[in-house]
């Protein structure tokens, strides 16, 4: 993949980067000239990214890191900006699914969900920042929320809550940062093809009697584009939000979904 190094001479950081829409995002601002840290739960990276590493041995690393373990973060952040100097690019992508009806959503399930979708969401970008406004450094800041945290839903109450508060997030901390010249964004996609799908479709099928792949298939149907989005629909958004194409664009919420929710 040839980008137009969009990205030369930024330091990215990615979590939840081992597959699907954060290995996409991680691709392509490697292919934008970026260095990236890419960050996921697991001691060693996925096949997917160990192939990245072995193309860009000089621009890509590696961390291990659960986001929900606050006191971490600062440990995180500082080691990868060791290796490739401070972060001034973050794409804040690390995120659980889960579902239930609402008289059966327990706590567990709501801590598990808020634990990293919100809280380490936040704490995160605000390691990230920190550093920025230390340094007097411009930077972007990309949150992935979803067309879930737009609506509410019956089966998913826990989720879409969490990424309510994703948008949420984005806008005060946008405010907050414009005097420093950082930009923060997030991206609202709407039903992406990735291997998170199996086991959202098959909740589906569970809670709604469904065949397996009929919940899919459905709403691939449904999109207004007639069919599910792709992770690199994605990161091409990721891209340009990160960009300086998108220099006076802040606080916003991209929604990209194929036309499913309008604003």
């Amino acid at each position: 993949m040839a980008g137009l190094q969009r990205l030369q001479g930024r330091h990215a950081l990615l979590t939840g980067a081992g597959g699907g829409i954060g290995l996409a995002v991680t691709e392509a601002f490697l292919a934008e000239g970026a260095r990236c840290t890419a960050v996921d739960l697991s001691e060693q990276p996925s096949a997917g990214l160990a192939e990245l590493l072995a193309r860009h041995p000089e621009q890509l690393a590696y961390a291990s890191a659960d986001v929900s373990r606050v006191d971490t973060l600062a440990a995180l952040v500082d080691a990868a900006a060791q290796r490739f100097d401070t972060i001034d690019l973050l794409f804040n992508n690390a995120a659980l699914f889960d579902m239930a009806p609402l008289l059966e959503s327990g706590e567990r399930m709501y801590q598990r969900l808020f634990d990293v979708n919100v809280k380490g969401m936040f704490f995160v970008m605000q390691a990230v920042l920190a550093r920025l406004v230390a340094a007097g450094k411009p930077g972007s800041i990309v949150n992935l929320a979803s067309q879930a945290g737009r609506r509410g839903e019956a089966l998913v109450a826990h989720y879409c809550a969490s990424k309510a508060a994703v948008i949420s997030y984005t806008q005060s901390a946008a405010l907050a940062m414009a005097p420093h010249g950082i930009r923060v964004n997030a991206i609202s996609p709407g039903v992406i093809d990735t291997p998170m799908w199996q086991n959202v479709d098959a909740l589906f099928a569970r809670y709604e009697g469904l065949q397996p792949g009929e919940k899919k298939l459905a709403v691939g149907k449904a999109v207004p584009l007639g069919h599910m989005g792709a992770p690199s629909d994605i990161a091409g958004a990721a891209v340009f939000l990160a960009s300086d194409e998108a220099s006076y664009i802040t606080a916003q919420t991209l929604n990209v979904d194929g036309g499913n929710v309008m604003s």
